[in-house]
């Protein structure tokens, strides 16, 4: 038959099963594998590659090489290295590389409660957008995000409660307001800023998007400066955005249901005085007449 052909051309121009299917007398059959170590080998997938399928690999595949790379020099780089002693203060390379705007903020606590204000009214900003999604246009999933973000930031940040860093520079108008305890792992305020900016994303807002993402970056730093977050909070708190944003999508689409369109007698035929005229009855109409014709 026709839809033979394809298939049999196919096997006979590569002289050997493609694994899945033979020729079988004309029918397609299932091919029945090899059971044992033999069969075993022979099916693998390296056993079909070829020397310019390795060779082609970094080329094709250059992320994926470069992170296979990392992973052998950073086990190198974790085997010999001397860990900190417990008596030691934390090593972090963000406080390293903010010493001199920490010593800056240090001398100057004007300056840092200006920052402090100013990273407020970025929080506040985070706030009212990720509510406004909801309230005003209807979209759930940013507030849905938040809310299960900050669930697991609280059983994170009770489960191990890391020491507040050296050289801490509070202020009474830093979020939360009043210099009142937080957790330090992970950072609320740049994972909600994530969170406002996958949403602004979604609905096309990108120079939005854009300036969030700038204004969330100048926070990390302030938040580094300041000794108000460890390194790998805020980098946890980029992570975390993303995931309770993918994790709200999934719930979204569990509670999506099948529209159901229900056409009762009186919309669908109307009266004999008021006949309807509608798109759905005009539909109906020239369908209804077609298999009439087809009939004849």
């Amino acid at each position: 038959m026709d839809g033979e052909a394809p298939i049999t051309g196919l096997l006979q121009r590569h002289g050997k099963s493609n694994g899945l299917f033979v020729d079988g007398g004309g029918e397609v059959e299932k091919e029945r594998k090899g059971t044992g170590e033999r069969g075993f080998l022979e099916n693998a997938s390296f056993m079909k590659w070829r020397g310019e399928d390795v060779l082609g690999v970094p080329r094709q595949h250059p992320v994926p090489c470069a992170f296979a790379a990392s992973l052998l020099f950073f086990m190198g780089v974790e085997y010999t290295l001397r860990m900190i002693p417990p008596s030691s203060e934390p090593f972090d390379l963000g406080f390293v590389a903010t010493r001199p705007l920490h010593r800056a903020l240090q001398s100057m606590p004007v300056l840092n409660t200006l920052l402090a204000g100013l990273n407020t009214v970025f929080v506040g900003m985070q706030t009212v957008y990720i509510l406004w999604t909801w309230v005003v246009e209807g979209r759930p999933r940013a507030t849905i995000s938040a809310l299960f973000m900050f669930t697991f930031r609280g059983i994170l940040g009770y489960s191990t409660q890391l020491p507040l860093p050296e050289g801490f520079l509070g202020s009474g108008v830093d979020f939360p307001v009043g210099n009142v305890s937080f957790f330090l792992f992970y950072s609320g305020h740049v994972a909600a800023s994530v969170i406002a900016s996958l949403d602004m994303r979604r609905v096309k807002r990108i120079q939005l998007a854009r300036a969030f993402d700038v204004l969330n970056l100048l926070q990390a730093v302030r938040l580094l400066s300041t000794r108000g977050h460890y390194t790998i909070d805020l980098a946890v708190g980029v992570g975390a955005g993303i995931l309770f944003d993918s994790f709200a999508g999934m719930y979204e689409d569990s509670r999506k249901k099948p529209t159901v369109i229900t056409i009762t007698n009186g919309a669908l035929f109307g009266s004999a005085k008021e006949p309807i005229e509608s798109p759905i009855w005009t539909a109906l109409s020239a369908s209804f007449k077609c298999t009439e014709e087809v009939g004849r």
